[in-house]
């Protein structure tokens, strides 16, 4: 934690804060009376998500990228965070391009984030001895286990450091270790989040993503493609998501890493019949070979984040897909590329 003086609310920074699970994420810190500056650059995200918090005077937007070097202390915007005696007393590291059709468009900007942008993030928190918190994933275990095992924090797998994945994957898996080297070297207070598969409200409807196309498809009477009746996964509800991350930030001692995620298995065949279903659509589901960006991830083994944090999700995935659906009719064809 800040060693410097707090008077009133914690301040506290948010990369991509503007994106699907940030923006959830900043509101929520606004409820915990927090003064939070969001910080991105809209590659992947959009505007819309957190237009509604500009009026909260505890809220400040930020337009840059990460991979830029930047000092908050001379944006005039920050003025009442009182930067100079306050500084930053919690940083979320969630900025980070996760892409479907547009993987290749944004391969050079991942791997940067993954490594220059998240070293001029944590220059930040040394500077003020910020609480950190790394967005990691659950792709640093690897592909799915074949005998399809529960996966633990203390397992690691493996996957080619040259497929085209890399950048992301092999990425999240140096940026726990660069984190965990600033925590060493400068004794900085680190927490590191492995999410897995999360959805909800406010994901891009635009860009492959599994639920909001299945949904969109649905909606237009399209065929929806599951790409194998055997593909498998699981889903966490993304304010569920948010209550881990914080549980995970309010913790004394750091834990090390922990699983944030669903271990409900469920077919993604299952997922689109259930959509379909919802929304009284005609679509039919058809099978076909996934894209290569498309992996089957194992699920998370949650002991650890039960026992040591007493989270658990508590939306049903029947709750979160109609929540989905309906933020997906009333916002389709509005949310565009800037």
């Amino acid at each position: 934690m800040s060693n410097m003086s707090i008077f009133g609310k914690r301040n506290v920074l948010v990369t991509g804060g503007a994106g699907f699970i940030g923006a959830f994420l900043c509101e929520r810190l606004l409820k915990e009376d927090c003064r939070v500056i969001c910080m991105d650059n809209f590659s992947t995200s959009h505007p819309e998500n957190i237009v509604h918090l500009l009026k909260n005077s505890d809220f400040e937007f930020i337009r840059h990228d990460v991979n830029e070097p930047f000092d908050l202390e001379t944006y005039p915007e920050l003025q009442l965070f009182n930067l100079k005696l306050q500084g930053i007393q919690e940083i979320y590291h969630l900025a980070c391009p996760r892409t479907g059709r547009r993987f290749d468009q944004f391969q050079l900007q991942t791997l940067l984030t993954n490594s220059v942008g998240l070293h001029n993030v944590l220059e930040v928190a040394v500077k003020w001895k910020s609480k950190f918190f790394l967005a990691s994933s659950a792709v640093v275990y690897g592909p799915r286990p074949a005998d399809g095992h529960l996966l633990k924090e203390g397992e690691y797998g493996t996957f080619g450091h040259l497929e085209p994945n890399s950048c992301y994957d092999q990425g999240k898996q140096w940026a726990e270790t660069m984190v965990d080297t600033y925590r060493q070297v400068y004794g900085i207070d680190v927490r590191i989040g492995r999410i897995f598969r999360t959805y909800g409200p406010r994901m891009p409807l635009d860009d492959g993503h599994l639920i909001p196309d299945f949904i969109q498809n649905s909606i237009d009477d399209k065929d929806i493609v599951i790409f194998s009746p055997d593909l498998r996964s699981s889903f966490l509800y993304v304010t569920d998501c948010v209550d881990a991350v914080m549980l995970m930030m309010q913790t004394v001692k750091d834990p090390g890493p922990v699983n944030i995620g669903s271990d409900y298995d469920i077919r993604i065949a299952d997922v689109a019949k259930r959509i379909v279903d919802l929304t009284g659509s005609s679509s039919h589901i058809l099978n076909d070979q996934p894209p290569y960006y498309m992996a089957q991830h194992g699920l998370p083994n949650l002991t650890k984040v039960r026992e040591e944090l007493g989270w658990m999700p508590v939306v049903t995935f029947e709750q979160g897909l109609k929540r989905t659906i309906e933020y997906t009719v009333a916002n389709r064809g509005l949310i565009k590329d800037l």
